[in-house]
């Protein structure tokens, strides 16, 4: 997947991984309880969208449990990443994990995305299951800066929901994700703004 990492920042993720197994013991942080499908729907899903990242602030709209911000965030220490979730106990969670992991790259935030008002718009907008596409933009769009670019993870092709997007916006660059151990069909749709609709 051409992310290159330390031996200590492999540790981190797998440190990540031990603390949402034992939250989840208490709260239900993911559906996904075997440690074998953390690894791979959770840390390497998250780091399939790697390569996909632009410019140097980048928010990770409904971050749940902190996929895909915080492995990301790991594996770009020069990146700036804003994780937001509207789900108290999560988003507890993702602060907790971000100082264990020693992360003073991120910065979390529990909004609703819709609410969420920014002085500095994001280079890349994140989303791993969020709603359709259209309520991505109309959500997230706003906090994206004029050239960046909105980020959705997704299972099959999203053909209607592309053809639903709002006026001034289109896909472009989109691509099938390639997640080691995991069957399932994954694609990133690159959102960005049509020509003049900034």
């Amino acid at each position: 997947m051409d992310v290159a990492l330390a031996e200590r920042d492999a540790g981190r993720l797998l440190q990540l991984l031990d603390e949402v197994e034992r939250w989840n013991r208490t709260y239900n942080l993911t559906a996904i309880r075997g440690r074998e499908e953390m690894l791979t729907h959770h840390l390497l899903d998250s780091l399939s969208v790697h390569k996909d990242l632009r410019g140097v602030r980048i928010a990770d709209a409904g971050t749940g449990a902190g996929f895909p911000g915080l492995p990301l965030a790991v594996a770009n220490p020069d990146r700036h990443f804003t994780l937001i979730d509207s789900n108290g106990k999560k988003i507890r969670f993702v602060q907790h994990a971000a100082r264990l992991l020693g992360l003073t790259n991120v910065e979390v935030l529990h909004a609703r995305v819709q609410a969420v008002k920014v002085a500095e718009p994001f280079d890349s907008v994140l989303a791993r299951a969020f709603a359709s596409l259209r309520e991505l933009v109309q959500a997230a769009g706003p906090l994206c800066a004029p050239q960046g670019r909105v980020l959705a993870m997704k299972g099959k092709w999203p053909e209607n929901e592309l053809e639903a997007l709002p006026a001034g916006w289109q896909a472009g660059g989109s691509h099938t994700l390639t997640v080691p151990g995991l069957e399932a069909s994954r694609c990133v749709v690159l959102l960005e703004r049509a020509e003049g609709h900034i």
